[in-house]
């Protein structure tokens, strides 16, 4: 069972028109109230604020001065008392050596003075922040923030940069990509130039290289784990990118030739491998953005009971949903197309967004592409949530075949940028260091991250908690009854809004962050069940085929909408073809999603895709991803 720590005095939604209320000056939590626009970066900290305020300070705690900023809150109450922090201390008069004397008693050292606004910019020790901003004279106290964006759709989308504002970046955590190799990109070194890539081994028959001949190993781990310092101030790049936990350690495993393709017996020994390097590298998570189609039980397969071991040794299984979702060659629109090991109930099964490019999640919506649940034979519910993957920024591998056979796809930096770089001394390097993708294989990483940053702050979490809180914090208002989604060829598709489709909702780090609740069992992902006679469908949130006790079987996620969202799993006829759930709807009446047909009936789906990376049944390619538009009416749509 999940359960809360202490009650929650102030509930927090994420990335909609709600905002959440906050305690006056005369409550024991004393900062502002204010709200977040979904649009404008500007008051993006406030929602921060608004997040942490859903936990409930003990009774015996002090109040926290009004005057700290929402970040800086949020620092002194979670963060390391000794780490020194640069801020801007406003004061209510003229500056006199009275401010500088009381800074000082706090062990603050000035920098700079801002006459203007009666302002010093100071460095002060984290544990001193309350009492600096409790002198007197003091109005204000605020983070000295980048002004600089260093944050792209992707990573706004989900509030990594409010996670990395908590002082969260990965530190420590060690993720293992089980990918086509990880290339020495300058953005997965540390501060001190070292390489974060801490080993790396190649399980691919007869190449015993590491490196990236691919660069899709690489791209994963930029989103995962790159620190965007190739495009920073004076790169010439318009945003900096960077990867959701951008100082985590990164093991590179090896599965995947040149062309994408590898075999169940390599990614089965690279996950055999993380399990014995766990203690070494502290892998705490493993990414797999690879699949293939389901050719029996997950209780029989051997790639899903590899994944379940790495789950019971205490690491994080994070995996693909697939990219099968435009497949209607069953008549299914594109459902029952989760593939191995994401059909697998215990890992975390992560579906794609688009974010449309934009700042503001209003206009997000899945990907064309992102396959739905249910599984194949077991009818697991799966995605378990989704993230951004559409045209996804991240590292660019120079030798990677994806690469070189796609350069419309690089990211350069532009003119203005580069003369400004070299004439501040910059390399003036005009190659470029960042490309696009499109999949839930870009989408997964980002969940990976935020696992990563999870663990970082509690290194206690199980994978089933961690797991629990992801899917329990996922932003709930994404579903959208009808939406449409058009590829490079002007082919449309019709999005639709349900379970098997968003999951639990679209990630949330900052609220995953701020959630305590805790339990024991295991977060199993329930399963679909249909009744033979009526037709009834039904979630059965109980089930498990090992006969442990199951987290959330008593309902407290998955039987009263906390977890779904209010109406959201069976309030529109869009997924079923008709409101009364019979047997003749559009995936329902198909046998072959119900596995009451023979395996050869699978290769209707699946074709005879037996390699990993192989799109070629679905006509897409991770270079396509979904347009922004419609290319027949907009001819820079898919652009």
């Amino acid at each position: 069972m999940l359960t809360e720590l202490g009650q929650t005095k102030h509930s927090a939604t994420w990335g909609g028109a709600k905002s959440t209320p906050v305690p006056t000056d005369k409550s024991a939590e004393t900062q502002p109230s204010q709200k977040r626009s979904s649009a404008k970066r500007a008051g993006q900290f406030l929602l921060c604020f608004g997040l942490l305020l859903s936990l409930v300070l003990p009774a015996s705690a002090r109040n926290i001065s009004k005057h700290l900023s929402p970040e800086l809150y949020q620092l002194f109450r979670n963060g390391d008392p000794n780490q020194q922090v640069d801020v801007i201390v406003q004061y209510k008069q003229k500056l006199r050596q009275q401010h500088f004397d009381d800074a000082a008693r706090h062990h603050a050292k000035a920098k700079h003075t801002f006459d203007a606004i009666n302002g010093i910019h100071m460095s002060v020790p984290v544990a001193d922040l309350d009492d600096l901003a409790n002198e007197n004279d003091v109005k204000y106290v605020t983070l000295d923030r980048h002004v600089k964006m260093s944050v792209d759709d992707v990573t706004y989308a989900v509030s990594a940069d409010l996670a990395w504002s908590y002082g969260y970046d990965g530190t420590g955590v060690g993720i293992a990509v089980i990918d086509s190799g990880v290339f020495g990109h300058l953005d997965l070194n540390n501060n001190a130039l070292a390489s974060r890539v801490v080993y790396s081994e190649s399980f691919v028959p007869g190449d015993s290289s590491t490196g990236d001949l691919y660069g899709h190993g690489t791209h994963v781990a930029g989103i995962a784990a790159g620190n965007g310092n190739q495009s920073g101030s004076g790169s010439g790049y318009k945003y900096q990118y960077t990867g959701v936990a951008p100082n985590a350690n990164i093991v590179n495993l090896r599965v995947l030739d040149a062309n994408g393709c590898g075999s169940d017996s390599a990614v089965i020994a690279a996950i055999q491998r993380a399990i014995q390097l766990k203690s070494q590298y502290n892998i705490r998570v493993i990414n797999l953005s690879l699949g293939r189609a389901v050719f029996e039980s997950f209780t029989q397969d051997p790639l899903d009971q590899a994944v379940e071991k790495a789950w019971q040794a205490g690491i994080v299984v994070v995996v693909a949903a697939g990219n099968n979702g435009r497949d209607n060659s069953m008549g299914t629109n594109g459902y029952g197309t989760i593939g191995v090991p994401g059909n697998d109930p215990y890992v975390i099964t992560v579906g794609a967004m688009d974010t449309h490019g934009s700042f503001t999640t209003s206009d997000d919506t899945i990907a064309s592409y992102s396959s739905k649940g249910p599984s194949l034979i077991d009818h697991v519910v799966k995605p378990d949530l989704v993230a951004p993957g559409n045209k996804v920024v991240s590292l660019l591998d120079p030798n990677g075949s994806l690469v070189i056979a796609n350069p419309s796809l690089d990211i350069l930096p532009s003119l203005n940028g580069l003369l400004n770089n070299l004439g501040n001394n910059g390399n003036g390097n005009n190659n470029g260091q960042y490309f696009t993708l499109s999949g839930t294989s870009m989408a997964t990483p980002v969940v990976a991250g935020a696992a990563a940053l999870m663990l970082q702050q509690d290194p206690t979490l199980t994978p089933d908690v961690i797991k629990a809180r992801l899917m329990k914090s996922a932003n709930k208002s994404m579903y959208r009854n009808f939406w449409l989604s058009f590829d490079r060829f002007a082919n449309r598709y019709n999005n639709q809004a349900d379970v098997f489709t968003y999951g639990a909702g679209y990630l949330n780090i900052a609220a995953a962050l701020n959630n305590h609740d805790t339990g024991t069992g295991v977060a199993i992902s329930p399963r679909a069940v249909i009744d033979s006679t009526t037709g009834a469908v039904t979630i059965d949130s109980t089930w498990t085929a090992s006969g442990q006790s199951v987290m959330w079987g008593n309902s407290v996620l998955w039987g009263n909408s906390v977890l779904w969202g209010n109406s959201v799993l069976w309030g529109n006829s869009v997924l079923w073809g008709n409101a009364t759930l019979t047997g003749s709807s559009v995936l329902w009446g198909n046998s072959v999603i119900w596995g009451n047909s023979t395996t050869t009936g699978y290769s209707v789906l699946w074709g005879n895709s037996v390699l990993w990376g192989n799109s070629v049944t679905t006509g897409y390619s991770e270079g396509d991803g979904d347009c922004e538009g419609d290319p027949t009416v907009d001819p820079t749509a898919c652009q």
